[in-house]
């Protein structure tokens, strides 16, 4: 058994047979050249991740063009930083704890810890080698930080479990597809897990535009149910769809420093 990435335990439930009969394209990533020379540890993020959500920067995106009105039933009609904003207003509030209160706050930024740029991630390998990089700036990539509202963004009410665990990764996955298909310009989203009471944030998922471009082409319905479920009402075919878009894309991640200042995010293979 793994570890989830809200503390919970999962088996890492595989796709039902029907899902595994229409399997997920696997897109053609051009993967950088070369590797990247790490250096000096840069530290941790639980500083941000504690940090309060008011005053937040949001990035500043643009809209898709047309088309894009009929892919789900609800669109932002704000433009720029508020968009982002209203996308994350609009998920958050739908997930909610078994207890009725909301699930998770988002915090919703350009990557950076402690006013330092996140300028490059780096997707390694079990052997510790760097297989892809990818260069973040303010308007390509996205950094969401999934809070639950206790000591270093800890979901704060009720007990871990496997099924919560799901639940925030759909809800990430879900924040993820409409900023991809509302906020044309964004090609990466980091999205940082709560971690376990106790402990600090360790896990994230990381996802690529080009990953998700059949799901971006259906209606978002045919990959979440529109009635957004409690973690214990989750439809069975939506399991295994949640678990092969998101398990694929979930990281243990540390930071370290460049040469010239900037921060890089490393991910590794979860344990």
């Amino acid at each position: 058994m793994a570890t989830d990435v809200t503390g919970d335990v999962t088996t890492g439930v595989q796709a039902s047979p029907t899902e595994q009969q229409a399997p997920e394209p696997k897109p053609s990533r051009r993967r950088r050249p070369y590797q990247l020379r790490f250096l000096v540890v840069y530290g941790i993020l639980a500083g941000v991740l504690g940090a309060g959500i008011a005053g937040i920067v949001l990035l500043v995106g643009t809209s898709v063009g047309g088309g894009a009105a009929s892919w789900s039933t609800w669109k932002p009609t704000k433009s720029g930083a508020a968009r982002v904003s209203q996308i994350a207003q609009h998920v958050s509030k739908a997930y909610r704890l078994t207890d009725g209160g909301q699930l998770l706050d988002v915090i919703a930024k350009p990557p950076a810890v402690q006013n330092v740029p996140i300028k490059a991630v780096a997707v390694r390998n079990k052997a510790g080698n760097a297989d892809e990089v990818s260069l973040f700036d303010d308007q390509n990539s996205l950094m969401l930080v999934l809070c639950g509202g206790g000591t270093a963004c800890a979901i704060s009410k009720g007990t871990a479990s496997v099924e919560r665990g799901r639940l925030v990764r759909r809800e990430a996955l879900e924040l993820a597809l409409y900023t991809f298909k509302y906020v044309g310009n964004v090609k990466y989203i980091v999205a940082f897990m709560p971690p376990k009471k106790g402990s600090q944030p360790q896990y994230a998922l990381y996802f690529h535009r080009d990953d998700f471009d059949r799901q971006l082409k259906h209606p978002l319905a045919e990959t979440l149910s529109t009635k957004t479920p409690k973690q214990n009402t989750i439809p069975p075919l939506e399991v295994g769809r949640i678990d092969k878009l998101t398990e694929p894309h979930t990281f243990k991640f540390s930071l370290q420093q460049a040469q010239q200042g900037d921060a890089i995010l490393v991910l590794d293979p979860p344990v």
